[in-house]
């Protein structure tokens, strides 16, 4: 309120005065000069910006967090796979080397037929350590001696102690066509040792 319109309006100067002091009295509690009013005003619009922006980051951050949770889970569930088919790998891998295995022993035991003494053997029961069959040897020994499925292992040929190594039943091995006469001693004696029974 200024003093001037008070005058206007058909107050002395006194009374202006007065005026004034009494609304003045009256607004002393409650009345914000404009200057402290602006310097409020700005910080409460500069206040409402920054939260503005917090929120924006927060939004951001938790859609951030959100990828960061979805990778997490995409990542996981890769090494979850990668697991899987590493301890596949491995499994395979000792599988093939178990079948190795157990071909190379059936081929060293004679087995005429692979793919038919290994549907008849319990693969179970079979193990591989440190290059080490267990329990295969057994499996094979039953198989060899059971009358339905020895026919499949070779059998070895035993020595007839009738006939002498070398010699053909019914044939004669002495060699009738040399000439002896013109042999040394040492040709002669080989000669004979190689043909037992020779007439000279």
């Amino acid at each position: 309120m200024e003093k001037e319109k008070l005058i206007k309006l058909g107050l002395t100067e006194e009374q202006a005065d007065k005026v004034i002091a009494e609304h003045k009295a009256q607004l002393e509690g409650n009345y914000i000069p404009k200057s402290r009013f602006d310097d409020v005003n700005n910080a409460k619009k500069k206040l409402e910006k920054d939260i503005a922006e917090r929120d924006k980051q927060l939004k951001t951050l938790k859609e951030d967090t959100n990828t960061n949770e979805e990778l997490k889970t995409i990542i996981e569930k890769l090494e979850a796979d990668n697991k899987a088919a590493n301890d596949d790998y491995k499994k395979e891998i000792a599988a093939l080397k178990l079948n190795a295995a157990i071909e190379s022993t059936l081929l060293t035991q004679k087995a005429k037929n692979i793919k038919a003494v290994k549907s008849l053997l319990d693969i179970s029961k079979i193990s591989l350590e440190n290059e080490n069959l267990s329990g295969l040897e057994e499996q094979i020994k039953v198989l060899k001696e059971a009358e339905d499925s020895k026919f499949l292992f070779e059998v070895e040929a035993k020595a007839d102690p009738k006939t002498p190594a070398g010699a053909t039943p019914g044939a004669s091995n002495i060699d009738t066509g040399s000439d002896t006469k013109n042999m040394s001693y040492e040709q002669l004696a080989e000669y004979m040792e190689a043909n037992p029974g020779i007439k000279l």
